[in-house]
């Protein structure tokens, strides 16, 4: 049997985990999975045939080190899934504007440094919109991740500043599809199509996400959104270098088509609890590109 380390975090106590749906199917296939922290000292990976990144949620506060400990397992004899360089290319949101030079729709976006409270009217302005989002380049967990209206609380601008008082962040309009519809996510596998969810906040958040009481419905997604889909992954592949082993794409209704919210290739989770196939499609995908 090969052995195959699947990256997670100290503690996943206040999460929504799926990747036990892989230990069965990959064992099927001759690998044995072993949870291991990002944050565990003095590993050696190359007792590991395979990493797969999967539920270091938590890697946002610590960025460099994060990028530094699989940097340590891209030298060692361990394949890493996603790839070194592939986590690079996305751990900063700023992917997106390489995308949409790629003539992949992405929901509006203005890139700033250094919040001020002066500058938010022209944010409200720019995009003519009475909703805000603000968020780090950064970022997981919609961690740090503000809904903002026009008239913003005092305690609220603080709270701004002192977040983003040395990190760069985003700017997007509150787009009302997701509250309207909710929040789609395509999986695809080695590049191949596995399955779409819909997410869809609870009452009064804009947030989608299980531990946020987002509420998740497998559905199967129009044509047009496939088709944006697929040339969302194509023009990853470019940017990247090479086609991931998982991608998540989330998108929104957005006018008459559909705009990349995030295209998620380092920790999200894949949803397999959602898809009684998407496990076995995932380990299938995995032994392929280690053979």
């Amino acid at each position: 049997m090969k052995n195959c380390a699947i990256l997670t975090m100290d503690c996943l106590e206040e999460f929504e985990v799926y990747d036990y749906l892989l230990d069965k199917p990959l064992a099927k296939l001759g690998w044995n999975t072993h949870l291991v922290s990002w944050r565990k000292k003095n590993v050696n990976w190359s007792e590991y045939d395979g990493v797969i990144i999967r539920s270091p949620w938590d890697y946002q506060d610590d960025p460099a080190s994060f990028i530094d400990v699989l940097a340590t397992i891209d030298a060692s004899t361990a394949k890493l899934e996603n790839s070194f360089q592939t986590v690079k290319w996305n751990i900063d949101k700023i992917y997106l504007e390489s995308l949409y030079l790629r003539n992949v729709t992405i929901v509006p976006t203005l890139w700033a440094k250094c919040f001020s409270q002066a500058k938010l009217n022209s944010y409200f302005e720019h995009f003519d919109c009475q909703q805000l989002i603000i968020k780090p380049r950064i970022s997981a967990n919609a961690d740090n991740t503000f809904w903002l209206e026009k008239t913003v609380p005092s305690e609220l601008i603080s709270k701004l500043c002192e977040v983003f008082s040395d990190k760069e962040f985003m700017v997007q309009p509150f787009m009302n599809s997701v509250i309207d519809e909710g929040e789609f996510s395509l999986f695809y596998f080695s590049g191949s199509y596995s399955h779409t969810i819909l997410k869809t906040p609870k009452n009064n958040d804009f947030r989608v996400q299980e531990e946020h009481g987002g509420r998740l419905k497998a559905v199967i997604p129009e044509t047009k959104l496939l088709n944006q889909a697929q040339h969302t992954l194509s023009a990853i592949s470019l940017e990247a270098g090479e086609t991931p082993l998982y991608a998540r794409l989330d998108f929104v209704r957005f006018n008459d088509q559909f705009a990349l919210m995030e295209a998620e290739l380092i920790e999200p989770s894949l949803y397999f609890n959602m898809d009684e196939a998407s496990a076995s499609r995932f380990a299938n995908a995995f032994v392929g590109r280690m053979t």
